[in-house]
């Protein structure tokens, strides 16, 4: 982005700069999320479970809420329609089929079902795809290249997801190999898939309307997501390969969004 185009984005931001309290409410939420996965490593058992789903939701919560006060309510709804019905379809289409992750099951822990899939699955996929979308939105401008920045932002989060909710036992696959490596148990498919799915719906996403925003908070959750699976994986889960894996490829993607970001100060 230009200086010219930054300086006029900031301007159009203050002139649009909702209310204090609908400006903070998506703070708060960003803050519980932070403090939910924090909590995630020190509890066992159901009680992981459950903060597993609760921790999803609060995301999702944080994720829509930064759009609606920014972004609107129309666009807010494309959003939700979007990344909720895609979310939900290519999870009822690859556990019932196997295309285009796998073979794999789901485990009960995650509670009730919709179409075969966990009702929180959908979700997941919702609030993590909004930072995506606007880390791609942020490093490029170009048509064609922003759904593939996208689609690696969102899809290279997998690769500390599939390890942590496999480990869980909130889903298994049939054939776990060949796997990529440093990331066994997990097929080389299911990665493949979530690419390919990922940059559809980043491609999708990116139809909806680009407006001047203060996105530091999808970034936060972002670069926290980043930066907490890193060290999650390394010394709590005792699983430095996950750590290295995802720490390399979604780094691609969000070590030049964090220079970006720190480009910008002042």
């Amino acid at each position: 982005m230009s200086v010219h185009s930054y300086t006029w984005a900031s301007a159009s931001v203050r002139r649009r700069r909702p209310g204090t309290a609908a400006s903070a409410l998506p703070w708060v939420l960003a803050a519980a999320t932070i403090l939910l996965e924090i909590a995630y490593p020190l509890v066992h058992g159901d009680a992981r479970d459950r903060l597993t789903v609760v921790t999803v939701v609060v995301f999702f919560l944080a994720s829509a809420s930064h759009a609606l006060v920014w972004r609107g309510a129309p666009w807010t709804l494309g959003f939700v329609v979007l990344s909720v019905g895609v979310g939900l379809t290519v999870e009822a289409v690859g556990s019932s089929t196997g295309y285009p992750f796998g073979t794999y099951d789901y485990g009960h822990a995650l509670g009730a079902t919709v179409l075969g899939v966990p009702w929180v699955i959908p979700l997941a996929w919702a609030m993590m795809s909004y930072p995506a979308l606007v880390a791609a939105r942020r490093l490029t401008r170009r048509w064609w290249l922003t759904p593939i920045v996208g689609g690696v932002a969102l899809a290279s989060w997998d690769l500390f997801l599939d390890p942590q909710e496999v480990a869980a036992h909130h889903w298994a696959y049939a054939y776990p190999t060949p796997s990529p490596p440093l990331l066994h148990g997990i097929p080389w498919t299911n990665f493949g898939g979530w690419l390919a799915v990922s940059i559809l719906l980043m491609a999708l996403l990116d139809r909806l309307p680009r407006r001047p925003a203060d996105d530091r908070q999808p970034a936060t959750l972002y670069l926290w997501t980043y930066a907490s699976s890193v060290v999650a994986n390394a010394f709590f889960f005792h699983r430095p390969h996950v750590a290295l894996a995802g720490g390399v490829v979604m780094g691609l993607v969000a070590v030049p969004y964090a220079w970006a970001l720190w480009s910008e100060r002042g």
